[in-house]
């Protein structure tokens, strides 16, 4: 590890479930610089994680750092979810001997990005109304189903974080009465990232199924996905199709609880893989069959992020 220390750069890192990316940011040269990934599995902690990755990088050491972890509100000690990973933010930064050192909420992170995010990093999905003065919302399903939002005041960035995932999903439907009426029985309350997950796609599928009276093997997300996308499936069609206009639904409402106008940006590796499959789906007119206020939302720029560094990008910028 270098003994070397940099002022301007600042390290950042984006740690999830899964996988971690770690990169050098250069605010001269706005540049991030020996960026790597790990599997987590390999690694003990996040700490270890930091200190191989300080150990091959060939230039001064940050003082500043910047975490984006994947864990729920959190003070100095940030317990994460998906794996069995707990750590002082106070302890880290006094570990590497940093200056300053922040850690947010995986989702703040998308939220800082967004006003750097280039067009080729965008999907447009609706054009809508660009209002640069207004707050903009991002919403994203992997594991879980996570929001955040983005305000200006006093020529500041503010960061918001949620969870739209336990907000309540209604159905719009027919067959979407049906698999709520199926769920109902099994979980007694149909909450968003129920059905909008990873792990809430292959419950649909196997609600769908259950409701058809088809005996199926419960298949992966990737697999439900994929087999859409080819169109080789009906029943993985009409379950991503599902899931679509369920995202929307739960887009527009969020939209309207926090009051982003100025535009929703849907993040997440997941939705980046099925965008064909988005653009076409019933999402844009889900998301904005919200009675009067339709026209609002029509008027709403909806976009899709396929950059898969939104969290780095979004910890390079976010205020320390």
């Amino acid at each position: 590890m270098s003994l070397i220390k940099s002022s301007a750069n600042r390290l950042v890192a984006d740690i999830g479930g899964t996988n971690t990316r770690l990169a050098l940011f250069d605010p001269v040269a706005n540049e991030f610089r020996w960026l790597s990934s790990y599997v987590n599995r390999d690694y003990g902690r996040p700490e270890d994680i930091i200190h191989t990755w300080l150990d091959a990088m060939q230039e001064p050491q940050p003082e500043a750092c910047c975490l984006a972890v994947a864990a729920p509100p959190f003070d100095d000690q940030v317990t994460m979810l998906n794996i069995d990973w707990s750590f002082s933010c106070r302890e880290v930064s006094e570990r590497f001997e940093l200056s300053t050192l922040r850690c947010i909420n995986d989702f703040e992170a998308n939220a800082y990005a967004l006003p750097y995010l280039s067009n080729h990093e965008l999907t447009n999905l609706q054009s809508g109304k660009r209002n640069v003065a207004s707050k903009l919302a991002t919403i994203g399903a992997g594991t879980g189903l996570g929001g955040a939002t983005l305000s200006r005041a006093g020529g500041a960035t503010i960061a918001s974080t949620s969870e739209p995932g336990h907000m309540s999903l209604a159905p719009a439907t027919d067959i979407e009465l049906e698999v709520f009426r199926y769920l109902l029985q099994k979980y007694g309350d149909i909450y968003a990232e129920l059905l909008l997950s990873g792990p809430g796609l292959q419950r649909l599928y196997q609600s769908l199924a259950d409701i058809q009276d088809q005996d199926l093997p419960l298949l992966p997300p990737e697999v439900i996905s994929a087999q859409a996308l080819a169109g080789h499936c009906e029943l993985c069609t009409r379950t991503l199709d599902t899931f679509c206009a369920l995202l929307g639904s739960i887009s527009g409402d969020y939209v309207l609880a926090n009051g982003a106008y100025g535009g929703l940006y849907l993040a997440g590796g997941f939705l980046s893989d099925i965008a064909p499959f988005l653009q076409r789906s019933t999402f844009v007119r889900r998301f904005q069959s919200k009675g009067k206020m339709r026209d609002h939302l029509a008027d709403v720029p909806l976009y899709l992020i396929n950059s898969p560094i939104t969290g780095l990008l979004g910890a390079a910028h976010a205020p320390l």
